[in-house]
């Protein structure tokens, strides 16, 4: 067979959406993935307006996700989508991702995988009865000097993994902005009824946790947290502190926050090991800087060097020339198309474009965000996961 343009139906992601147009972008950059259908809101007319907006033929522009799946299924083969890609607030991530494996469609989800743990047990055990490939766009993964680190422990370089260190402060929800009616943003990621039991913890903290557990290669035991609504009236967190403790006896702290005045999208991580460490910023994503016990400290830089080859497989342009997150983001939608052309050609995929979140990924968030709040409503010290 051959090979062809992955089609993509999405579910959200119209007019006034932020994180559609940023997976739009991201999925087309590689040429490897084309938009052919959308169910872009839950207001039919709106969805309808967004597919003129992309060009899409009005036959393939839905009122709902449960019309396009079923619609799309009666295609043909040649013709229907492959994929969905689900880009909504987080209570309605399940349901078209339910339907979608149901009927045979791939899915990328945005995370966290959904809104709460009954709904990402059933979607793991969905995954392992159809087979079907699932991505989780915990994007950060996409970085190549996350990968480079990553690699890095694998390797033993810095010997037995000791500390970890990962922070996300953004400081965008200081003030009430839920308040505002053109906040659509804020809005969603504070209501419970939409967001889920989480905040700040659940919106950044679980990029946080993912990023932690994908470069070291360990999971999360036991943490012990502490979470805040500060601005008044608030109805969820927007502020967290945990303690966590590894697999392997590592020790480690995570700090999730939206109420860092000043602070933009400060993603960062620390490591450190018997033999030396590293830093790591989402910031300044070309940069690793590698401490070593006994030596000089060192600076690798995306495309320079000798790298291990996840880092170089995921590096895009010249050395010197900014890559930032639409790039990292793309990563995570170029492997997956592989994987699915793979899958349609009867073809054994790259292992180094097999790398990205799964909805196992999206089972270890979910259990960190049910746990971080059960700590910290609780009077006792640490919470087994």
């Amino acid at each position: 067979m051959n090979k062809r343009k992955i089609r993509m139906g999405m579910v959200g992601g119209g007019r006034g959406a932020f994180i559609g147009g940023v997976h739009r972008m991201a999925a087309a950059l590689d040429g490897q993935v084309e938009l052919v259908c959308g169910a872009f809101s839950s207001n039919p007319e709106r969805s309808r307006l967004s597919g003129e907006d992309f060009y899409l033929p009005t036959e393939r522009v839905y009122g709902s996700y449960t019309e396009m799946i079923e619609k799309e299924k009666q295609l043909p083969l040649g013709e229907r989508m492959d994929f969905v890609s689900i880009v909504t607030p987080n209570h309605v991530h399940y349901g078209p991702a339910k339907m979608a494996l149901q009927n045979g469609f791939h899915v990328v989800c945005d995370k966290p995988l959904c809104f709460n743990m009954e709904e990402a047990e059933e979607l793991v055990a969905l995954v392992e009865e159809t087979g079907l490939i699932f991505a989780l766009t915990h994007n950060y993964t996409g970085y190549p000097m996350v990968k480079q680190a990553r690699a890095m422990i694998e390797a033993g370089e810095f010997g037995d993994i000791r500390k970890v260190v990962v922070e996300y402060p953004q400081g965008w929800l200081s003030t009430k902005l839920e308040d505002d009616t053109e906040q659509k943003q804020a809005d969603w990621r504070t209501d419970p009824s939409r967001s889920g039991i989480a905040g700040a913890m659940g919106d950044i903290g679980t990029h946080a946790e993912n990023l932690a557990e994908y470069i070291t290669g360990l999971e999360i035991t036991e943490l012990c947290a502490d979470l805040t609504a500060f601005v008044p009236g608030r109805q969820l967190d927007d502020d967290g502190n945990v303690l966590l403790r590894f697999n392997n006896g590592a020790k480690g702290i995570l700090h999730a926050s939206q109420i860092s005045a000043g602070e933009e999208n400060d993603l960062n991580i620390r490591v450190y090991g018997t033999k030396g460490g590293f830093h790591w910023r989402q910031m300044e994503p070309n940069t690793l800087v590698v401490k070593w016990l006994d030596k000089p400290v060192e600076v690798r830089r995306t495309g320079v060097g000798d790298l291990y080859p996840a880092a170089t497989a995921h590096t895009r342009i010249p050395a010197g020339h900014p890559e930032g997150y639409l790039e990292a983001f793309a990563n995570i939608y170029r492997n997956f198309a592989h994987c699915v052309q793979a899958r349609l050609a009867g073809e054994t995929p790259d292992p180094l474009l097999m790398d990205f979140p799964s909805v196992k990924d999206g089972l270890r968030g979910m259990k960190f965000i049910e746990k971080v709040v059960a700590s910290s409503n609780s009077k006792e010290k640490w919470t087994k996961i």
